[in-house]
Parts: C-alpha cells; sequence; structure tokens
C-alpha cells in the first residue's frame, strides 16, 4: 500500500542522506527553513517503510514576478525505489498543496540529472547550469500553477 502523508523535518533525514547527501555528515540534511511553520514536509511510504520525501517552503526568487512562490527542496526517493513513479507522486501531492495555497509558481535548485525528470512533468530551465559547492550542478527550475 502506497501513502503519502505529512512528516516532520527530521523525518526527512532518512532519505535525504543517502540519497542526496552520502558520505555527508547528517547534519547536512538539515535546510535552512525546515522547522519554520510554514514549511511542509512530505512521505511517501510503502506499508510501513518510508521510501521519498519532499519539502515545500514559502520562499520567493527574485527571478520570477509571480507574487505566490513556493520552493521545492529536499525530494527523494531512496535508489532501491526510484524509477518506479513515487518521484511523480511526491510531486503532484506539493502541486495539490499548492494550488490549495493559492501559489502562482514552484520553484527549485534540481540536479543536472533530474533535470529530465522534471521536464517531463512540466518543468522547465531558467538560466544555465550552476554549481553548488559539495552538491553538484544544478538548473533553476520552475512550474506556474
Amino acid at each position: 500500500m502506497i501513502q503519502i502523508k505529512s512528516i516532520q523535518s527530521t523525518q526527512t533525514h532518512i532519505v535525504r542522506h543517502p540519497v542526496l547527501r552520502p558520505g555527508k555528515p547528517i547534519s547536512t540534511c538539515i535546510f535552512d527553513g525546515d522547522d519554520l511553520p510554514s514549511t511542509k514536509h512530505f512521505g511517501l511510504y510503502t506499508n510501513t517503510d518510508l521510501i521519498g520525501v519532499i519539502s515545500v517552503f514559502e520562499n520567493k526568487n527574485l527571478i520570477f514576478s509571480e507574487s505566490n512562490q513556493l520552493q521545492i527542496r529536499g525530494m527523494a526517493i531512496l535508489q532501491d525505489h526510484q524509477g518506479k513513479g513515487y518521484g511523480r507522486l511526491l510531486v503532484n501531492e506539493i502541486e495539490n498543496y499548492a494550488k490549495s495555497a493559492n501559489t502562482n509558481l514552484i520553484w527549485f535548485n534540481a540536479r543536472e540529472s533530474a533535470a529530465k525528470f522534471y521536464k517531463i512533468l512540466g518543468y522547465q530551465i531558467s538560466g544555465s547550469l550552476f554549481d553548488i559547492e559539495g552538491v553538484g550542478l544544478h538548473y533553476v527550475m520552475y512550474k506556474q500553477i
């Protein structure tokens, strides 16, 4: 059984760490804004196992003119569960949440290796490839809601 539910920021670390920060201290899985009241975290479970996470922050990127923006951060699916459509389910959950919150735009910094996945979901690249030190190459991606 697959279920997506709201989780606490600390629960995201068990998935963020091996997928997004392998070999780095667990403290690198704590993101600025994780515990703000406006930040939401969602976990995707198969039966009772947490296998995917996504977080959404109220954060305005000045390259976009839309007034109500949300930023996705920390989207990750454990490696053994990738390629099965679970990432799409988590992104759809955020898009539904964004619509209910009257959001105009969702944006995020996508790893270069994940850009194709997000393009399939209707997200577009803005600007050029850039490096996040210690993490890798990224694009800013966005979608109007």
